[in-house]
């Protein structure tokens, strides 16, 4: 075996995605098991170059988890400049990725990045644009195609176990405490608009995808984007106006016919097994899949009820699905991204989720707040290079 180092430069692991996902569960998970086998007597060894503006909080990092502290620096360009640094990984603040992915595309770096990818849908294309004249390798996270529970849809859907799929029903969210008597979940700046924030602009972008790859391309596009709670407190228990939208309900309607509903929310409390969920209904059969779990319930194995509310339910509806078994052992969905990216710059191997594939999120995020600023249903054209 051949142990090829592979430097990444990652920008914005201080940050929660940053660290958790793409650090600690995906490439030092990848240096635990000993790299990445590609299978030509070849292994991969990931070396994570961290990158921040907070030297301290980087310098704690590399000391945490037994790193380098030569591989860190608050120095992006610095780091552009190595010509030991492969690729360039993003998980920053959406209002200053562009910048930095357009400097890594310049510099001849491969990139993988977080979305969504530019703050406006001109900027992700033209990212798209540059990185393909360039004839580097891309990639964009689009992390929930490797969930278990939507893995098991696929299978599913790849099965023919729904016929014609009708419709699909979406709901995300939980309730993100305001920060004045318990402190919130998520940082001040997704509740800005002038910082980036918005659930439209943070959630539609992974809709586009998980409706794209399952179900067919979106071609319209209608929403309401609002703002349920006005007033919310900062890290420092400061109130600050929130100007973004924390909440977002849509409806696309399909290329293959079928009309998807989704509602995202920071502003509802959880009544449901999983914090997203998707029901999916079929000609043949139907089913209802989360994060993890997926049930499913044949058109043979339907109930026939009949309305009447004068008396109780005689059934329990839910005891009449289902659960699709695992079949497979499913890896972290982001660490399983990271390793078809790198299959895909070091053994070419196929890989479509590029920045082409990030832009359409971005268009269909800035589509659906204009559908909602105009209270209209919007077109969403094909794009391409």
């Amino acid at each position: 075996m051949t142990r090829k180092t592979v430097r990444i430069a990652m920008n914005g692991v201080t940050g929660r995605m940053g660290y958790r996902q793409h650090l600690v569960r995906s490439i030092l998970a990848l240096r635990e098991q000993g790299g990445l086998d590609l299978g030509d007597g070849t292994v991969l060894w990931p070396e994570p170059i961290l990158v921040g503006r907070r030297e301290h909080a980087l310098k704690a990092l590399a000391e945490q988890h037994g790193l380098d502290p030569a591989n860190i620096s608050t120095d992006v360009d610095a780091v552009l400049a190595d010509p030991t640094v492969e690729i360039y990984f993003d998980a920053q603040v959406t209002s200053a990725r562009e910048e930095a992915l357009t400097k890594a595309i310049a510099a001849g770096k491969h990139i993988y990045t977080e979305k969504p990818t530019a703050t406006d849908f001109e900027g992700a294309l033209e990212l798209a644009r540059l990185a393909d004249a360039a004839g580097i390798k891309h990639g964009v996270v689009q992390d929930k195609l490797f969930l278990p529970g939507l893995l098991k849809l696929k299978r599913l859907i790849d099965g023919g176990f729904f016929g014609r799929i009708l419709s699909i029903r979406g709901e995300f969210g939980y309730w993100v405490f305001e920060g004045d008597w318990q402190s919130a979940q998520r940082p001040s700046w997704n509740y800005r608009a002038e910082d980036g924030g918005g659930i439209v602009v943070d959630m539609f972008p992974h809709w586009e995808y998980v409706l794209h790859e399952l179900f067919g391309r979106v071609k319209s596009v209608q929403a309401i984007a609002t703002t349920h709670i006005p007033q919310r407190w900062d890290e420092n228990g400061k109130p600050y106006d929130a100007t973004a939208d924390d909440a977002a309900y849509g409806i696309f309607e399909l290329d293959s016919g079928a009309i998807a509903q989704i509602n995202s929310s920071w502003a509802v409390r959880v009544n449901r097994d999983e914090l997203v969920e998707f029901q999916v209904d079929g000609t043949e059969g139907s089913a209802v899949a989360g994060l993890r779990n997926c049930r499913a319930q044949h058109r043979s194995s339907t109930p026939k009820p009949v309305w009447n509310p004068d008396i109780p339910a005689t059934e329990v509806f839910r005891d009449q699905w289902q659960e699709v078994p695992d079949n497979a052992d499913f890896d972290n969905g982001f660490k399983a991204q990271w390793e078809l990216f790198l299959r895909h710059v070091y053994a070419d191997a196929p890989y479509h989720w590029d920045l082409l594939a990030g832009a359409r999120g971005v268009q269909l995020a800035e589509l659906g707040l204009k559908s909602s600023a105009e209270g209209r249903r919007l077109d969403v054209p094909e794009i391409s290079l």
